[in-house]
């Protein structure tokens, strides 16, 4: 079983302070801040990294992918929620779980995506251990959403494209906000919050980040231990 509460780089204070930190550097959202702040991030980072949780930055968590930076989660957060209250969420790239559990707080449902057969494993392990019991996630090829749930209040993409696959934005409710950084790998890259008017959809800048590729299609499995 998970213990959440942690002691020392890992304690409930060590989190507050890292909610102050997003607090003062622009989220104002509290709805976002008491998620971070109820989330405990070192139990989605390899044992070693846990010290380095509660940093400000990204950490790699295998398979060449990162856990986001906790501003990042923060800010394409409360972009989603700019819209009101959220019913139903798409994640594209649920990587270590770290984003869809932050969402599970503020979304009635979250449905998450991942094309790496461990990843997407660790996530439900991790999910199940938290208690975390309005996420469903699956192995799957991102390019294509997940139709069957359709349509999404909101939808996040936590890897970058050159532009947004069509089906995500068709995936996405009138009126719903889509999120997803777009730009090469190793270059410059916008985050862009995306508005659904009918077939119209608003974009606005939300300034410069930088994430992994996202790749179409799905890893294949490998042997595991549990």
């Amino acid at each position: 079983m998970m213990v959440s509460s942690g002691i020392g780089m890992t304690s409930q204070r060590t989190r507050d302070r890292l909610v102050r930190r997003l607090a003062d550097g622009g989220i104002s959202d509290p709805r976002v801040l008491d998620a971070i702040a109820s989330v405990p991030r070192h139990l989605f980072v390899d044992e070693a990294l846990a010290t380095r949780a509660y940093e400000d930055t990204a950490l790699p968590i295998g398979r060449g992918q990162t856990i986001s930076q906790p501003f990042v989660v923060a800010l394409m957060t409360q972009a989603l929620l700019t819209r009101g209250p959220l019913e139903k969420v798409l994640e594209v790239g649920t990587g270590s779980g770290y984003q869809a559990a932050v969402l599970s707080h503020v979304a009635n449902q979250v449905f998450t995506i991942e094309r790496i057969d461990e990843l997407s494993r660790q996530a439900r392990r991790r999910f199940r251990q938290s208690g975390l019991r309005n996420i469903r996630a699956k192995q799957g090829d991102g390019y294509q959403g997940w139709p069957q749930n359709a349509p999404y209040d909101g939808i996040m993409v936590t890897a970058a494209a050159g532009e947004v696959p069509e089906p995500l934005f068709e995936q996405l409710a009138d009126g719903g906000i889509l999120v997803a950084p777009v730009g090469p790998q190793n270059s410059v890259q916008r985050l862009l919050q995306y508005t659904r008017r009918g077939d119209r959809f608003e974009r606005e800048d939300l300034g410069g980040v930088a994430f992994v590729p996202l790749l179409p299609g799905m890893d294949k499995p490998r042997s595991h231990s549990w």
